[in-house]
């Protein structure tokens, strides 16, 4: 029997990711600030750069509006280190996200295409929001690359939903 889905307004338990650079990022659980957590296909998918830079250019902002931001994929560590490289990002960059955590976020996941585009099965794209007592405030899954937030929207309304003390949503 395949893992319910996680629903808003559910805890999230802790998991955490190896890091680069050291250490490990853990979303869900109790926290001192809400959190943004960003899953990405990984090295070979050119929209998720396009989208993570978008997200680094951005992250003042939303660390101004009190959110640590988490993002991770499932490539390894070597994968991670080139695209850290490459691209320079200032949030924590984890890897190593596995088939299991991939169930549990509800994440769709797919088989690589052949070995050119990567070596493992990976997730595809999703966001959450994570309010600091660790319960989930939105969930975002896509089942390809093209669909996610628009991050400038996203974070407009994660302001002016910390600010009226918003409930989750979409938990019927």
């Amino acid at each position: 029997m395949p893992t319910p889905k996680p629903i808003a307004g559910s805890v999230l338990a802790p998991m955490s990711f190896p890091k680069l650079g050291g250490g490990t990022v853990t979303v869900g659980g109790p926290k001192e600030n809400w959190t943004l957590f960003v899953v990405y296909r990984g090295k070979h998918c050119p929209r998720c750069k396009k989208y993570l830079n978008i997200l680094d250019g951005m992250t003042s902002d939303w660390a101004d509006a009190g959110f640590d931001i988490a993002v991770v994929s499932a490539d390894t560590q070597e994968k991670a280190e080139a695209d850290q490289a490459e691209f320079g990002w200032g949030f924590d960059l984890a890897y190593g996200l596995t088939e299991g955590q991939m169930e549990t976020l509800g994440l769709y996941v797919t088989e690589p295409l052949s070995t050119a585009e990567t070596d493992r099965r990976f997730a595809e794209p999703g966001t959450f929001v994570i309010r600091p007592d660790g319960s989930i405030l939105l969930i975002a899954i896509s089942n390809g690359p093209s669909a996610r937030p628009e991050l400038t929207e996203l974070l407009d309304g994660m302001i002016f939903t910390k600010n009226n003390d918003r409930p989750p949503r979409g938990t019927v």
